[in-house]
């Protein structure tokens, strides 16, 4: 570890404040509260300064921190070769609250490209996430590629060596600025210069995938909120990606469940204003964007393999009226030639909305239905809510009887168990999954439900915990934010939801609230695993927090049916591929308001390329399943569904990359081409892994997507409007919106293996192997991952196998990771960029006859092949 460390002496307060700040986007706000004014400012010792004309941002801080201000100076500093410990003292109190006077300063090199740097107090424990589980430091920190410094000025700078220049060339990663913190008991700042104003995550908030930096704020305290811009939402993942002006790329996250806001302001910086807890923060040095997203995965967990089946079209709605009503609505889109592989109900199924039971009259033989599935090669999923019914006959509810035996429930400050409101039709209590006993009780709730239907996988809602009071009946009850001296997103933090005064067996509900869904998910993972033993759990949830893909999956909420959100559902799911949560998806047409037959054919037409794919809507919408809105929306349907199963071998080994090596699956254009600045600002294309990017039409009436294409040759599979060569530069091409089907398009230098698609993913694991060949300056390569797409352990016991494509214009070799005997045969090879028909091809040294090969589009087809996939040579000879 290489630091240099230079003692910042004090700074002797002046009686003339250095206001003389010119450029008013490099303001720090010194008084971040509602109704701040001229006199409270200067009280702080700060400046003030109001919005002149002509003046281009509006949203700038007028009252600021003046450049000599020493809120907090060093007092003493040790380092060792693995980091430093650095104690500030209070100088000037900041007048916000009671501030905390001493502070220690942690950093320390967690591996070769991630830092740790922590500010807690010294004297006093505050609270900290226990989840998700951080790791120990790397063993081997042998060449770390960065360094850090304390400057002169106080600010603690973590800084990248780049390329070959070392010592030379040094990029500020982070710039935290200590003498300007602010740190009390119950409200936190501190603001960091960012090297560049490309900024992505910071979610989960709606709207485009690149961040505006014109001082916005983005509000963490997850909320049962519908997405609209501007407002808090269902997850917290305080983690950010910064794209540099080279391509290079930083990250970094902060570990801190308390509610908070983040602001971006144009300078570049970044302010962290946490209601709590403590500073702790992991600095990713990259230097790639893919490399940042797996450093934080390295700390934060990578996401379980998920089950095969899950990959297939998954049909639900809310308002289905009975099991057979489910049967119908299923049965006419199979009629239809849809190919749907899951069937899912919402919370008709209950017995009046109270979880783990079954309406007795409409979804009495619902465990029939699930056996059908089965029987069929499908699988059956339902929504589970935490919230229990607590207005039943004692006796005669088990999930509010076996929770109260457990003592598992959110208790009041005064020790009664806490009573909301959800979906039941009396009064709703929480389980508390921070408890001990709380997996106890989940597992035995989850296995007796699983006797009377058979499901497959869990849809974890209603989570954030979502309340429809405010608070208890008795609001009264609820700690008042009007004593806190800061409110995120100005929004009282018991809205539609419980109070933070209440308590869990960790904590206050002020300090574990956004962690409620993740101990939820891990739950729920357990459970499932007691349930189907050796068998992958498959779970969807609405809230989350940062980590939590380790155990679950996330959909976006509760959308609207309209273009809008159409577009932005891409920002979606890529916003949480940056989170180490790749099983993401948007409900497929939306899911508030009617969606109209032109929306709808778009909408499944680009859900198909969704991780996660699932259509589903309200109850107060109209139907909008495939086949109910007919063949204007079943044609594009049934085409995008049929490449999306056609493909399903190279989508799963996308997910085997995630779990094993924290790779994104589906991703955004600068991922692969960080160096383009065209694609920085480009979230209405994305790709599947680096072989595929999708191209949709997005806007009503739409009739020309103007579609942009990075360096490289494209090669159109499905033979809609041929090959795009922009091998000298990335360039626009206009391509027709036809409504029939949606526009992917495969990059050269990939191999993709495929399996012809039956009706499931359960039939079409049953058909030999393909390979698609994508030559770029004459080479291709790929692999592809096999297992028995189920069992929990396959990778550990080393019950898989992964089969690697290597290519040239002149040869072909396909072998399996262990050199045994493949049980998978590979029977047509589809070679494009073959510029000339070879005179002779041999497989394995015998000369092969059966080839076509077409000129135009310069490819070249094998077919019946019939050959294992443990080793096969293929040379062409020309």
């Amino acid at each position: 570890m290489r630091s240099v460390l230079l003692a910042a002496g004090f700074l002797a307060l002046t009686s003339a404040l250095q206001c003389d700040i010119q450029n008013a986007i490099e303001r720090i706000d010194c008084l971040p509260e509602r109704n701040s004014n001229e006199q409270r400012c200067h009280e702080r010792g700060c400046c003030w300064k109001t919005r002149q004309d002509g003046d281009p941002h509006v949203n700038f801080p007028y009252c600021f921190y003046p450049r000599d201000y020493s809120g907090y100076v060093i007092s003493n500093q040790t380092q060792d070769r693995h980091g430093a410990t650095v104690y500030l003292q209070r100088q000037q109190p900041s007048h916000s609250a009671q501030d905390i006077g001493v502070l220690r300063v942690e950093v320390r090199s967690y591996s070769n490209q991630i830092v740790r740097i922590r500010i807690v107090d010294p004297h006093n424990q505050r609270w900290e996430p226990p989840y998700p589980a951080i790791p120990p430091p790397s063993s081997r920190i042998d060449s770390p590629i960065f360094d850090f410094e304390i400057t002169q000025d106080s600010r603690l700078e973590v800084r990248r060596f780049d390329g070959d220049q070392g010592d030379n060339h040094k990029v500020k990663l982070v710039s935290l600025n200590l003498g300007t913190m602010i740190y009390t008991d119950r409200f936190i700042q501190v603001t960091s210069l960012l090297p560049s104003n490309v900024v992505y995550g910071l979610g989960e908030h709606h709207g485009s995938l690149r961040r505006s930096m014109d001082y916005s704020r983005f509000t963490f305290y997850n909320e049962d909120q519908p997405p609209v811009e501007n407002k808090r939402l269902y997850g917290t993942q305080p983690f950010y990606i910064n794209l540099e002006s080279d391509g290079r790329a930083n990250g970094m996250w902060l570990l801190n469940s308390n509610a908070m806001d983040i602001l971006l302001q144009p300078a570049p910086a970044i302010t962290y204003r946490p209601t709590g807890g403590v500073l702790d923060f992991f600095i990713f040095a990259g230097p790639s964007p893919a490399d940042v997203v797996k450093q934080y995965q390295d700390i934060v967990g990578r996401p379980k393999m998920i089950p095969y089946w899950s990959l297939g079209f998954h049909l639900c709605r809310y308002g289905y009226k009975s099991t057979e009503d489910t049967r119908r609505t299923l049965q006419r889109n199979l009629d239809a030639g849809v190919r749907i592989d899951v069937q899912w109900n919402d919370i008709d199924y209950m017995d009046k909305f109270n979880g783990f039971t079954l309406d007795p009259e409409n979804y009495s033989d619902l465990g029939k239905l699930a056996d059908e599935l089965h029987k069929d090669g499908r699988h059956y999923v339902m929504i589970v809510d935490p919230a229990v019914s607590g207005s039943e006959t004692p006796g005669s509810y088990p999930p509010y009887d076996r929770g109260l035996e457990q003592n598992v429930f959110v208790k009041t400050a005064k020790g009664r168990i806490v009573e909301g409101r959800v979906w039941n039709l009396g009064t709703s209590v929480f389980p508390d999954f921070t408890h001990p006993n709380a997996t106890i009780y989940w597992t035995e709730l989850f296995r007796d439900f699983h006797k009377r239907v058979a499901y497959d996988g869990a849809w974890i809602d209603m989570n954030e915990p979502s309340n429809g009071i405010d608070g208890h009946n008795d609001d009264n009850s609820c700690r008042s934010d009007q004593d806190m001296p800061y409110v995120p997103g100005d929004v009282y933090l018991h809205k539609r939801t419980i109070c933070t005064s209440d308590v869990h067996h960790l904590s206050s509900h002020y300090n574990v609230h956004n962690l409620y869904a993740y101990a939820e998910a891990i739950s729920t993972y357990k459970a499932l695993t007691a349930v189907a033993p050796n068998k992958r759990p498959f779970i969807i949830s609405r809230s989350t927090f940062s980590g939590q893909g380790f155990y679950s999956g996330h959909w976006t909420g509760d959308i609207y049916s309209n273009w809008g959100n159409l577009k932005d559902s891409i920002s979606g799911i890529l916003d949480f591929s940056f989170y180490g949560i790749p099983m993401v998806g948007a409900d497929i047409c939306g899911f508030l308001q009617d969606t109209t037959t032109e929306l709808c054919a778009r909408w499944q037409a680009l859900g198909a390329f969704y991780p996660f794919s699932r259509n589903h809507n309200n109850i107060q919408a109209k139907d909008q399943d495939p086949a109910a809105l007919g063949e204007t929306v079943l044609k594009p349907t049934r085409n995008a569904f049929y490449w999306r199963y056609k493909l399903l071998p190279y989508l799963y080994t996308l997910f085997y990359g995630a779990h094993m090596d924290g790779e994104t699956v589906a991703r955004p254009l600068f991922f692969e081409y960080p160096e383009d600045p065209k694609t920085y600002d480009n979230d209405r294309q994305f790709m599947w892994g680096r072989a595929l990017m999708v191209v949709p039409a997005l806007f009503e009436n739409q009739k020309i997507i103007t579609g942009y294409f990075p360096k490289g040759i494209w090669y159109d599979l499905q033979n809609r409007t041929g090959t795009v060569d922009a091998t000298s530069g990335g360039k626009y091409v206009d391509l027709p919106a036809d409504m029939d089907y949606i526009h992917f398009f495969m990059k050269g230098g990939n191999a993709v293996f495929f399996q012809e698609p039956g009706n499931t993913t359960t039939d079409s694991r049953k058909s030999p192997f393909g390979l698609y060949v994508f030559l770029d300056d004459g080479v291709a390569s790929g692999r592809v991952f096999l297992d028995d797409g189920e069992s929990i352990d396959s990778i550990t016991s080393g019950e898989f196998d992964v089969v690697h494509a290597m290519a040239t214009k002149d040869i072909l070799v396909v072998s399996n990771r262990s050199q045994m005997k493949s049980f998978y045969n590979l029977d047509e090879v589809h070679v494009y960029g073959i510029k000339s028909q070879p005179k002779e091809i041999f497989i394995d040294r015998a000369e092969f006859i059966d080839f076509v090969y077409d000129e135009q589009r310069q490819l070249l087809t094998m077919n019946n092949l019939n050959h294992d996939m443990t080793l096969m040579t293929v040379s062409f000879v020309y």
